[in-house]
């Protein structure tokens, strides 16, 4: 099992940039491919974007529309997402989430582990 922790959320005013991390324990972070997930309030968990296992292939959800880049250091543990020109139906939790395998997927149930969250709150 990974565990995941999330950080970088926080308030940002509309066409803001945020970028959010994700740091993974564990010494197969690299073997797994990663992804992001968001929930606001009251909706269902949506994928957001998903990376393989090097980091040569990566996939978005169609409303991300080439604001989002989602990366990774395998040296450091980590996966990131880098969220720009922000808009307010980009408020929720974003959840970063460890594959079961080196695949990218925008399948929930694709991931194995999942980290606690960090709240996003985009301004109008």
């Amino acid at each position: 099992q990974v565990q995941l922790t999330e950080s970088g959320g926080g308030l940002v005013q509309a066409g803001g940039s945020l970028r959010v991390s994700c740091a993974a324990s564990g010494r197969t972070f690299s073997s797994y491919a990663m992804g992001w997930f968001r929930q606001a309030p009251g909706k269902e968990r949506e994928f957001v974007a998903t990376i393989n296992w090097n980091g040569g292939n990566t996939n978005y959800a169609d409303f991300v529309e080439g604001r989002f880049t989602i990366s990774r250091d395998n040296a450091k543990n980590a996966v990131y997402l880098q969220m720009d020109s922000l808009k307010p139906e980009d408020t929720a939790i974003y959840y970063c989430a460890r594959a079961w395998n080196q695949d990218s997927s925008s399948r929930v149930t694709h991931y194995d582990d999942w980290g606690q969250g960090t709240q996003v709150t985009v301004s109008s």
